[in-house]
């Protein structure tokens, strides 16, 4: 079978075309002009360039392709120009699905996120069904994953083949960029990271992302999502588990969110100035004010997923960034 895999370049991508490869189908891999290579580089696979931006270019990549999986994304919760997280995760989702049609493209995996889910106010676990809104949403990533995510239910209540995965918070190697939370366990291993807000996350090996894509490949219903998680931690457990494997001190001290969202402000503006990534985004204070707590029962109950232990992403993890230098 020729499968198509958009975001191989990046971080989850990487995992889902591995994963993909380990069955010996034919691989085609989606990469934007100039784009940095390294985790697809000694795979059998061929790159196509193309762009979510220029739709033009999306239909040569899908031609031929029987099945595809849609896990690129503009993946920052800051960025001076908002419009393009919209441009890449709508309007590029939009044009690729239009491609995929067009080629013929009988099965989809659609690459969303927990962001799009509702988060209960109890601290309790969100699922599949946890009621939620655009209000609801915090920052421009995740209105833009919500809005994408709407676009590909409509898609498929109009009968296109695509089942949609929300992973959790992956950690793992070949995070490249890195995302998000690949810069708080990067940091957190060179000892940057001495306090914490009281907050949590879902933590999730890489891998079993990738393997989740699969089972929904193989099992998952059109116009359904699974949420993609593994083990719920608090961002101080987190850091303390990356201390013991990183043979660092833990964090000490607890910053109230009141604290840390001046930090955040000034961070970002530096930032317009200089260009430069801010070290705090205001978004991400806002999100750490909520328990991001969810479930994969429903995952491990209808596909089969089985989501190995969150201390193992994490030696993974600071094995990978270690060897990296």
């Amino acid at each position: 079978m020729k499968i198509l895999v958009t975001g191989a370049t990046g971080f989850v991508g990487s995992a889902v075309a591995r994963r993909v490869l380990r069955e010996g189908h034919q691989l085609i891999v989606l990469a934007r002009p100039g784009s940095d290579r390294r985790n697809v580089q000694g795979l059998d696979v061929q790159v196509i360039e193309a762009d979510l931006t220029r739709p033009a270019s999306l239909q040569r990549a899908c031609d031929g392709c029987e099945a595809l999986f849609h896990v690129a994304a503009d993946y920052r919760l800051w960025a001076p120009r908002p419009e393009e997280l919209y441009h890449t995760n709508v309007e590029g989702t939009r044009a690729l699905f239009e491609a995929a049609r067009q080629a013929g493209v009988s099965r989809i995996v659609y690459t969303s996120s927990v962001a799009t889910l509702g988060i209960p106010r109890d601290g309790s676990s969100g699922d599949e069904l946890t009621p939620v809104s655009l209000e609801d949403m915090i920052g421009h990533y995740k209105r833009s994953k919500f809005l994408a995510e709407e676009l590909v239910r409509e898609l498929a209540a109009k009968g296109l083949p695509v089942v949609i995965v929300n992973p959790s918070t992956p950690i793992g190697p070949r995070d490249i960029k890195p995302t998000p939370t690949g810069r708080i366990v990067r940091d957190a291993i060179a000892g940057h990271l001495p306090a914490y807000v009281d907050t949590g996350l879902n933590v999730v090996h890489v891998d079993d992302v990738a393997e989740g894509h699969w089972l929904a490949f193989q099992h998952g219903l059109p116009g359904e999502r699974y949420i993609l998680g593994g083990h719920n931690l608090s961002l101080r457990q987190l850091l303390i588990e990356i201390a013991e494997i990183a043979g660092r001190s833990p964090p000490r001290w607890r910053l109230p969110h009141s604290v840390v969202m001046p930090i955040a402000h000034v961070a970002e503006g530096w930032a317009r100035l200089t260009g430069t990534q801010p070290i705090a985004t205001v978004e991400e204070v806002r999100m750490s004010k909520k328990l991001m707590y969810f479930s994969s029962a429903k995952a491990e109950r209808e596909l089969g997923y089985a989501p190995g232990p969150a201390r193992q992403a994490l030696e993974d993890a600071v094995r990978w960034f270690r060897q990296q230098g």
